[in-house]
């Protein structure tokens, strides 16, 4: 059987959920940390990060949320959506060999603007790291 690669507005509904799970690695942080421009020691460096609040060094808030990008243009709603609006909460901090899932939950559809509103979630063991919601845009 072969897996959508996108749903048309008509057929996203209320309850609808995706996920994504990637464990964070010393690269993840490095490219992030390369592509964003924040060399934030915390993130990068250990000395400096083991004196810090966390005794370790911590992965980037945005990095875990960038996971709900990969789900929106690829499982839920897939190809060709556009993100609209994100906001975030960052509950918890995520450390270099945790496992990130992340998962989206479809909250709210609204046919005339073709627009999915959509509650957004990272955890970690069970244990919620990130929250928010998000809008997209389905053309």
């Amino acid at each position: 059987m072969e897996l959508k690669k996108s749903f048309p507005i008509t057929e996203i509904q209320i309850g609808m959920t995706a996920s994504y799970s990637q464990t964070i690695t010393d690269a993840d942080i490095k490219g992030f940390s390369g592509l964003s421009g924040d060399h934030n020691p915390v993130h990068v460096n250990e000395q400096y990060a083991k004196k810090s609040r966390y005794k370790g060094r911590i992965a980037h808030g945005l990095l875990t949320a960038s996971f709900f990008s990969a789900i929106f243009g690829t499982k839920l709603p897939g190809e060709g959506c556009v993100y609209v609006s994100q906001n975030l909460q960052f509950k918890r901090p995520v450390y270099l060999g945790d496992t990130v899932e992340a998962k989206v939950t479809v909250i709210a559809v609204n046919i005339s603007t073709k627009r999915v509103t959509f509650e957004t979630v990272c955890s970690v063991s069970g244990k919620v790291v990130t929250i928010g919601t998000a809008e997209i845009f389905i053309p």
